[in-house]
């Protein structure tokens, strides 16, 4: 693969239970099982399975019609499976509303097709979810 292709973070422990996460672009993260309100890893990825989402669709749609509402949930089951954790029933539902008018009933007209379209195509994150995507870890000495 080559480098405009591959993504990453880093991640360093803060304190017990706390990590910061950083992306190239200098963006930080901190989240953990003891971050207080922050974010658990289990939460992050159902936001990044939202955001992916939310991004594709907004793009469509707003070219049509600002939004007034734009919301989007995803939530799962985190269940003992196999001898481990894993989520299970991942459902993500877009809630949106358009003003009243053309530009507004062309965003509505176009609302599930950008849905479909970003979990047929174009969100890598739930795609890659889907897909089941193996995990390679590696100890460094």
């Amino acid at each position: 693969m080559s480098d405009d292709t591959r993504r990453s973070v880093s991640l360093e422990r803060v304190e017990t239970g706390v990590y910061r996460a950083r992306n190239d672009r200098g963006g930080e993260l901190v989240f953990g099982s003891h971050a207080g309100a922050g974010f658990t890893p289990v939460e992050l990825l159902l936001a990044a399975i939202a955001g992916c989402s939310a991004v594709d669709v907004d793009v469509v749609t707003g070219r049509r019609a600002e939004p007034e509402r734009f919301e989007v949930r995803c939530s799962a089951d985190k269940v003992r499976a196999d001898g481990g954790s894993q989520l299970e029933n991942i459902e993500l539902t877009f809630s949106l509303r358009f003003p009243a008018g053309a530009d507004g009933d062309a965003a509505r007209e176009i609302l599930s097709r950008a849905v479909a379209a970003s979990h047929d195509r174009t969100c890598t994150v739930s795609r890659t979810i889907e897909r089941g995507t193996p995990v390679t870890v590696r100890v460094e000495d």
